[in-house]
């Protein structure tokens, strides 16, 4: 059987981790991703002239994107379906690791039984890496800033570095600009290191947990087998290796003025900054001129400390309250929030309006969510009005932050052109 699952992370299925050639084997790639995930795989499969076939469950409509990234003149789609047929006669099978319970699934099972090896991206990535200049991060928060955090802070101090694994494209297409050299950060997911730690097994040279609390049970069924996935990132190190928790990390310098604010953005810099230095000489004062990931509690201009704050991504209440919260004065917080209806309750919003400089509400939960709040908000509708009705109210040393707590979808086509949006607004308006 196919990949029992353990408390160990480890299995006992077939793992193909080094690759010798490809050229002329029949690879099966198992999920293309409606938001790219494997189009950098099939693209590198390919140029390693492999006989390709892409198998999605999805049709094609929903898969437009990564459809258009991919040379389909040269590969096989079987878009709709899975055919146990293609996964017994491939040669390899590259699973997406969206792909939930791979211990327990049918068609992987099958293919296993018939002996056919099993990979991921990500093996196939750290495969054709040098390990002691791999920093792998992991952790159910933090993870895609502390890894920022460190590539920022290895780039500014000189060093050639590349970002990948869980954050961004595949870097299986960038392999040509991987040097001696060069470090690697990869934010590593716990499905990833799932599939790292089976076979012979991999892990980092250097590595970070920037924290562990229940998540993804979906996938792993449990929060046992979660944690022992996430603490794979460092169960194949050698003697010498470093794997670090926020406890090794010392405190931040008073010098350090981070852009991006929260303690948690002051743990994740901690981390960060004790993973580059242990890699590279480093600048940590480099990190004040770091902005934050792309809508995530993003600065907006120049201003030192920040007066714009992008946190589009936030499509939860609770999200909201948290970023809210990540500010040591709420007083001084003018908010803009809400947005398409999921027919959620919005009230962890609305209570934080009296504690607020002020509210601004948006979109189609706009109105009903000024109305709960009380007089210390405001129904704005739009974005633009909101900006322009903040701008107004806004004292020295007060922050308009962008948290809607509710998906985009009823003014914007996605919470990163929301996102944009503010970002323009505040820009062409700002003093």
């Amino acid at each position: 059987m196919y990949c029992q699952r353990r408390s160990s992370c480890d299995g006992n299925g077939t793992y193909h981790r080094r690759v010798a050639t490809l050229s002329g084997q029949r690879v099966l790639v198992m999920g293309l991703g409606a938001f790219g995930g494997g189009v950098g795989c099939v693209s590198w499969l390919l140029g390693q002239d492999a006989l390709v076939t892409v198998t999605d469950l999805r049709i094609g409509a929903d898969l437009e994107r990564s459809l258009d990234a991919i040379d389909q003149r040269s590969c096989r789609l079987v878009l709709g379906q899975h055919d146990v047929n293609d996964f017994t006669g491939a040669d390899l099978i590259v699973v997406n690791p969206a792909v939930p319970h791979p211990w327990s699934n049918p068609l992987l099972m099958a293919a296993s039984k018939a002996g056919v090896p099993l990979t991921t991206e990500i093996a196939l990535l750290t495969a054709q890496l040098d390990r002691s200049r791999c920093i792998g991060i992991t952790g159910s928060a933090g993870k895609s800033t502390t890894a920022s955090m460190t590539h920022h802070l290895l780039t500014a101090g000189g060093h050639h570095s590349v970002l990948g694994g869980n954050i961004g494209g595949s870097l299986l297409g960038n392999l040509d600009e991987i040097g001696p050299e060069s470090w690697v950060v990869l934010e590593l997911s716990s499905a990833q290191l799932y599939w790292l730690s089976q076979g012979d097994g991999w892990s980092p040279a250097l590595a970070g947990i920037t924290n562990i609390t229940p998540n993804h049970l979906d996938w792993h069924q449990d929060e046992s087998h979660y944690r022992d996935c996430k603490m794979a990132i460092g169960q194949f190190q050698s003697a010498g290796d470093t794997l670090l928790h926020p406890s090794d990390c010392p405190p931040l310098a008073p010098d350090i003025m981070l852009r991006v604010p929260g303690e948690h953005n002051r743990a994740n810099a901690a981390m960060a900054i004790a993973l580059a230095s242990t890699a590279a000489p480093i600048s940590p004062e480099s990190l004040n001129s770091f902005t934050g990931l792309p809508h995530r509690l993003s600065a907006v201009g120049a201003h030192v400390p920040p007066r714009f704050i992008d946190d589009s991504k936030s499509t939860t209440p609770e999200a909201s309250v948290l970023a809210v919260q990540s500010f040591d004065d709420v007083s001084r917080v003018h908010l803009i929030a809400g947005g398409y209806d999921k027919g959620i309750s919005l009230d962890a919003i609305a209570t934080l309006a009296p504690k607020l400089a002020h509210l601004y509400t948006i979109g189609a939960t706009g109105e009903h969510l000024a109305a709960s709040a009380g007089p210390n908000s405001t129904f704005c509708e739009t974005l633009e009005s909101a900006i322009a009705a903040a701008s107004g109210r806004m004292c020295d040393g007060d922050v308009l932050l962008l948290s809607p707590g509710c998906a985009s979808w009823d003014q914007f086509k996605d919470y990163r052109t929301r996102g944009e949006a503010f970002r323009r607004l505040v820009l062409d308006g700002a003093d």
